[in-house]
């Protein structure tokens, strides 16, 4: 079963298209995050700003390198260490599409510790978005049942995977990491 919706999800990322998808922390709208078009349609959906920057979802730590220009040595150690789901901000984003990066350069990057997420990730072999399944302004849902018809219609595929998980979720930490080491919290 989970191959299966791993199959799928690739499919509709390697064509383009958005899926709606089970993560480490809250639900998430997701597409390839080197394909600008992809990128486009999820502000779309969401009907979000696009002054607003988004979250890539990685695998590997190894990785990070591939997209952003100075991984400052002080990351590997707070990703290591955190005890919850963490999203550090990074300057100097590289090889992304351009409308996923923030417009002073930056990236919201998260090294995912989730079943789904890896295997997709590790099958997609890019990174993928990551943003709350809610349209921009309203809250973030904490399990599936909260996601609005809307955006189960918008996207072109929602996972069949963890739907049933009622447990309250919460968004990640979000930590600015400037490239000399010095660190600010955004959302704790």
């Amino acid at each position: 079963m989970l191959r299966d919706e791993v199959n799928k999800a690739f499919e509709v990322l390697k064509n383009g298209g958005l899926i709606l998808y089970p993560t480490d922390t809250i639900w998430g709208i997701g597409c390839d995050a080197t394909n600008e078009e992809a990128v486009e349609k999820v502000f779309k959906l969401k009907g979000r700003s696009e002054e607003k920057s988004l979250i890539v979802l990685l695998d590997s730590v190894n990785k990070l390198q591939s997209y952003v220009n100075e991984v400052p040595e002080v990351a590997y150690d707070l990703i290591e260490y955190a005890e919850n789901p963490m999203t550090i901000i990074y300057s100097g984003a590289k090889n992304l599409a351009k409308n996923a990066i923030a417009k002073d350069g930056s990236i919201g990057i998260r090294i995912v510790k989730h079943q789904f997420c890896e295997q997709v990730l590790q099958r997609f072999r890019k990174p993928i978005i990551s943003t709350s399944a809610n349209l921009s302004g309203q809250p973030s849902p904490s399990c599936f049942n909260d996601i609005s018809e809307e955006i189960k219609q918008g996207v072109d595929y929602v996972v069949n995977w963890e739907q049933d998980d009622t447990s309250i979720k919460k968004a990640s930490t979000i930590m600015k990491l400037e490239p000399g080491g010095l660190f600010s919290f955004i959302r704790k």
